[in-house]
């Protein structure tokens, strides 16, 4: 074992020499030696790369730098990224009327009141009501804001009015917790989505712009013109149909709506449709014989696909603010209806009335119209909403 551990500690020793040798030569010689060293490295370099010293020198010529792989950006996310951006920008110009017109209100409440005392809070609910936030919620907003300023001795209008704001946002969000907003789309089969509301909502027009968002998602798309007691209102969707590049199965005016319903579902299943929109009569919703006739096309619709229709859209006009809160209980009593389709949303003050439809009939908004375009009718955020339709009314406090 000793003879074997020798020869290490030679080279040991070796090492060690050498060390003390460099460490023995005096300071220019060592400098000396590694200047040459140094040249006979660079002139090697040179010899095997010509290039090496002009790309050097030249700074252009070098190679950029790599970016790793996980910093990337996947044009997918980029377009999603964009697409967002757009759908937000919508939000804001469709709700500015409304967001001007409640602005103004509190702007006009904070001036006349210098101290929050309970005529204050009176005049708040008159101003809450008429943003048509709805009754309930109204009452709602204030009590708690109530309970809020006594707690933090808030006195200042601005700290008040963001308070006001802040009670809406989680009186909003708190009755929206278990509300889904997102249409039922089947993934395997047929869809169908019924629409129903009186006339002049705009019902005929947010098919056509729905038929259209689906047929850009690549969806083979029918429609039904099931409201043939209006020889225009048939007339209005074929046109629809071909703004959106769909087809339409349409009877004669005065037909029964039923036959229609049937017709349309049995081409879809031939056809191999992913989506059915069907167009409803738009009488007065208070008339017996409309909710029969619905009742009828369900029926219908039912002996073919039984989970059918998936969705039963009401469709009211935002501009008529607390009438299409009265259309929408009406329609609730008597039809199904899963969910809303706000209408004409940037052509109004009201917009408030979407807090008054979540808070008090508990009906989620699945699309918001937000312009007139082909394109303006979008899916219903909730966070693209509350900006819409608060921003820029919140205060800096002094």
């Amino acid at each position: 074992m000793n003879e074997k551990e020798t020869p290490p500690a030679e080279v040991e020793t070796d090492e060690a020499k050498e060390l003390v040798e460099d460490e023995a030569k005096p300071e220019e010689q060592f400098e000396q030696e590694t200047e040459q060293e140094t040249s006979e490295e660079t002139q090697n370099d040179s010899v095997e790369n010509p290039e090496a010293e002009e790309v050097e020198s030249d700074p252009h010529l070098m190679d950029p730098p790599v970016i790793p792989t996980e910093e990337l950006v996947e044009p997918e996310v980029i377009e999603e990224q964009e697409e967002e951006i757009i759908v937000q920008e919508k939000y804001e110009k469709g709700l500015e009327k409304t967001r001007k017109t409640f602005g103004a209100r509190l702007n006009e409440l904070f001036a006349n009141f210098r101290s929050v005392d309970e005529d204050f809070f009176e005049e708040l609910e008159e101003t809450l009501i008429g943003a048509d936030v709805g009754f309930d919620t109204a009452i709602k907003i204030t009590e708690s804001l109530r309970q809020e300023v006594k707690l933090r001795n808030v006195k200042k209008p601005a700290a008040v009015q963001n308070t006001i704001i802040e009670k809406m946002v989680d009186l909003y969000e708190a009755e929206g917790i278990e509300e889904n907003n997102a249409l039922n789309i089947q993934t395997n089969g047929l869809t169908v989505m019924l629409f129903v509301g009186v006339n002049g909502v705009g019902k005929t027009t947010s098919i056509g712009k729905l038929a259209h968002e689906f047929k850009q998602d690549g969806k083979k798309v029918l429609l039904a013109a099931a409201d043939t007691f209006r020889a225009g209102a048939i007339d209005q969707l074929v046109v629809w149909g071909e703004r959106a590049g769909v087809e339409v199965v349409r009877g004669n005016a005065g037909g029964d709506p039923a036959a229609v319903v049937f017709d349309a579902v049995e081409r879809a299943k031939t056809e191999n449709a992913d989506i059915l929109l069907v167009d409803t009569a738009g009488r007065l919703q208070n008339k017996v014989n409309l909710m029969n006739e619905l009742e009828k096309i369900k029926r219908v619709i039912q002996r073919e696909l039984p989970d059918a229709p998936h969705e039963v859209l009401l469709v009211v006009d935002a501009t008529t603010g607390q009438n299409a809160m009265s259309q929408a209980k009406q329609f609730k009593e008597t039809t199904d209806v899963t969910g809303l389709v706000l209408t004409k949303l940037d052509g109004t003050a009201k917009g408030g009335i979407v807090l008054a439809i979540r808070n008090e009939l508990h009906l989620p908004v699945k699309l918001v119209g937000l312009g007139e375009g082909i394109d303006d009718l979008e899916p219903f955020d909730a966070n693209d909403f509350a900006i819409g339709l608060f921003k820029g009314l919140l205060k800096v406090e002094e």
